[in-house]
């Protein structure tokens, strides 16, 4: 599954970026300056600013200009089709106002891989009798009053699913990195964090008080080297060994599309005997023949991976997230973690959904319906990737991989793709600066088994149409030896 793309924009791209940026900002310092000169501080007099200045920079003098391309309500469920509420045009720093109408659009930003989102023959009607018999909310933390029998099935079953001894949910699968991951860290503990790595991990990482080091993204050499080095010297300043030694990568990576180079760093792992910890939030139910993520997928054993993360609001169509790990781990991590003992826990109607959508997933419905969601995915993923490569558009990640984003480069091309996909009848997430590095701004596509080949010819008509309008031709000469190789191994014909 060698990966597609380029992260790095032709030469003359880069420079006309670059200038973009730069007069963006001069405008915005001279704007602000005037604004000073001549108008009244809009702060107390005697108090400092709440807002960080630089962001409160970015927000006025960038992201208001082009707010309208982020934050579109939709007043439907997130199936292949969605209905976009209109707002009015952008006006300044002005709210954008919903005008009351709707615009219909093929869905092509949600997470809703297996389909699951939405209305289900088989998940629906059991959320349904489960909100009758236990309500909304549990109103309490699950080491309170808050657990239900449907909890510990849950984790029960998510256990068996992935091949671990136990199973901790949460209710925000943000929340279950960033509050979990600090759990794991004592004094002496190093985290090697991948360069890539989602947000959330960055956050509990940091929330954890330990020492991280940042290896460059999905570069086994690189790690080993980096491990090697560290175990070599030792703590800070006294030399001592390393209690223990964690590393975090994401199966698939979000912003990427990228699968992890997960043998090599298994190999890495078990040579160094340092612990793995993989967040399988864009990978488990979505990607392997029977949906066990990348482990199945790269033929790598579960029980080379020490903690196991993932999210349900991808493949299962609810909300919250969970770890497994060896069941010692799982009753430290629930008599520690402040997303067990004081947030609500799960709703038992997204409980169900989740434990619903994942018998549907291992066929205990008794019907194929799982397997067929999965196979459907795995085709139109890899069907919409090749129709993009043959466009001539540079989308990175691998083959089966179902989220594929388009590289724009240029801010100014970024936010005239989303409007003129907008107008298309086409919602696509755009993703720029500062969520991703100045040069690297991107449409991220996500493929969903509710997708028929009807909608993605239609997505590909309006991405040809668009990309020949602003010149997004900048797929590698790549693009044609990596859909030879494609063809030559069956992943496409």
């Amino acid at each position: 599954m060698a990966g597609t793309g380029s992260l790095s924009p032709p030469l003359p791209t880069a420079l006309s970026t670059y200038a973009i940026w730069t007069t963006l900002f001069l405008l915005g310092h001279v704007r602000d300056f005037l604004r000073q000169l001549f108008f009244k501080r809009s702060t107390k007099k005697g108090y400092a600013p709440l807002r960080k200045d630089m962001e409160d920079f970015y927000t006025r003098r960038l992201y208001y200009r082009v707010h309208d391309c982020w934050n579109r309500p939709i007043s439907s469920a997130p199936t292949n089709w969605v209905d976009v509420m209109d707002r009015t045009k952008v006006n300044g720093q002005k709210p954008l106002q919903l005008t009351g109408k709707t615009t219909r659009c093929l869905n092509l930003g949600s997470y809703n891989y297996l389909g699951f989102a939405a209305d289900d023959p088989y998940c629906t009607p059991r959320v349904n009798v489960t909100y009758a018999s236990h309500g909304w909310s549990c109103s309490s933390p699950r080491a309170e009053a808050g657990e239900l029998p449907v909890h510990r099935q849950l984790e029960e079953e998510m256990a068996d699913f992935l091949g671990k001894e136990a199973c901790i949910t949460c209710g925000m699968g943000f929340a279950t990195n960033s509050l979990l991951i600090p759990i794991l860290a004592e004094k002496g503990t190093l985290f090697i964090s991948d360069a890539l790595n989602h947000a959330s991990i960055v956050s509990g990482v940091r929330g954890s008080g330990a020492k991280v080091k940042v290896f460059t993204h999905n570069n086994p050499e690189q790690l080993e080297s980096l491990l090697r080095a560290c175990i070599a010297e030792g703590q800070p300043r006294t030399g001592r060994p390393w209690k223990k030694i964690v590393i975090i990568i994401e199966g698939i990576y979000s912003m990427e599309g990228e699968f992890a180079k997960l043998k090599e760093i298994v190999e890495i792992k078990k040579k160094y005997k340092a612990y793995l910890y993989l967040d399988e939030a864009h990978s488990i139910g979505a990607i392997g023949p029977t949906g066990r993520g990348v482990c199945e997928a790269l033929g790598v054993d579960t029980k080379d991976v020490d903690i196991m993360m993932g999210t349900f609001t991808k493949s299962f169509g609810s909300c919250g997230g969970y770890i497994a790990g060896d069941k010692k781990l799982i009753d430290y991590m629930k008599a520690n973690c402040a997303a067990h003992l004081y947030s609500t826990s799960m709703s038992a109607p997204a409980v169900e959904m989740v434990l619903s959508a994942l018998r549907v997933v291992r066929g205990m419905d008794g019907t194929n319906a799982g397997q067929t969601k999965l196979q459907t995915l795995n085709e139109n993923s890899n069907y919409f990737r090749k129709g993009l490569l043959e466009m001539g558009l540079n989308v990175l990640g691998d083959w089966d991989s179902p989220v594929m984003p388009i590289m724009m480069f240029k801010p100014s091309t970024l936010v005239a793709c989303s409007r003129e996909m907008l107008k298309r009848g086409v919602a696509v997430v755009v993703v720029g600066f500062p969520a991703t590095p100045l040069l690297t701004a991107r449409v991220r596509i996500c493929i969903s088994a509710c997708h028929s080949k009807d909608d993605l010819d239609f997505a590909l008509h309006m991405f040809k149409d668009v990309s020949d309008r602003l010149g997004l031709g900048y797929g590698p000469e790549s693009n044609q030896s990596h859909l030879r190789a494609a063809r030559e191994v069956g992943i496409i014909t």
